[in-house]
């Protein structure tokens, strides 16, 4: 494994673990180089995935390989300064990755993949979750995360909840 710090080909693992949710294999390294420590994590890929990505109306779908880490990226994005555990987040792409790769299909469009990330952070915090579509449905106008805010708010009325934040 490369060493993110000096880029030496080498390294010795020094602990592995399962993560809590038995998704992934969490592995400390050392670096036999600069002796810097680091830590990887090993997950089971049952198939290669591509997502599918629809531009505008005229131009031609994109496809790419699926990437977990900019799920996770994007997720952590939204639940910056929230307080949110990190296991959580990583349990909540987990379940999101575990929906595409049992779903079945080899090819996933974005757009599913989105409403799976906006439906976990719904039930994980509702603050994330308005940021997360805020980005993702486009807010162009404050008038936008109102409606959208007043949804949310009606639908944790409508079912008994309370929303965090």
């Amino acid at each position: 494994m490369r060493c993110p710090f000096c880029a030496h080909d080498d390294s010795q693992v020094k602990d592995s673990r399962p993560t809590e949710d038995n998704t992934a294999i969490r592995r400390r390294r050392q670096c036999s180089s600069c002796g810097a420590r680091f830590t990887t994590f090993e997950r089971v890929q049952l198939r290669e995935i591509t997502v599918v990505k629809t531009g505008g109306e005229n131009e031609e779908p994109r496809r790419e390989p699926f990437d977990r880490s900019k799920i996770e990226q994007s997720v952590t994005l939204a639940c910056r300064k929230r307080g949110i555990d990190r296991e959580k987040i990583d349990q909540l792409v987990s379940g999101v990755q575990r929906q595409i790769e049992t779903s079945g299909e080899a090819e996933v469009a974005s757009r599913e993949i989105g409403e799976m990330v906006m439906d976990g952070l719904r039930q994980l915090d509702s603050v994330a979750y308005i940021r997360f579509a805020s980005v993702y449905r486009a807010f162009n106008e404050a008038r936008d995360f109102e409606e959208f805010a007043g949804t949310v708010r009606d639908v944790a009325e409508d079912e008994g909840t309370t929303t965090n934040g």
